[in-house]
């Protein structure tokens, strides 16, 4: 992850709502309609914080029937992770 996509993905994290959502998403994939129920915000404010966290590649999506389904994308919060140095003390 070069440094421009490292700042967008902290850039994303950086509300609460999306920080919610990838918390939540940690503990697996999950509908958008359990995303919704957990977070007191209009369905198009949702649509929005979950394209901005597709967008920093944090989350990706698939489509199941009339349902869209969320999970973390494998290896995105690992690669933001190693984007901050060690600091050895």
């Amino acid at each position: 992850m070069d440094l421009a996509e490292a700042a967008a993905a902290f850039a994303a994290l950086g509300d609460a709502t999306r920080l919610g959502v990838v918390r939540m998403l940690a503990d697996g994939e999950r509908c958008v309609c359990e995303v919704q129920q957990a977070f007191e915000v209009a369905p198009s404010l949702l649509s929005y914080h979950l394209r901005v966290l597709r967008e920093a590649g944090l989350v990706e999506s698939r489509r199941r029937g009339r349902w869209v389904d969320y999970r973390l994308t494998p290896g995105g919060l690992a690669a933001l992770r190693s984007s901050i140095p060690e600091v050895e003390g």
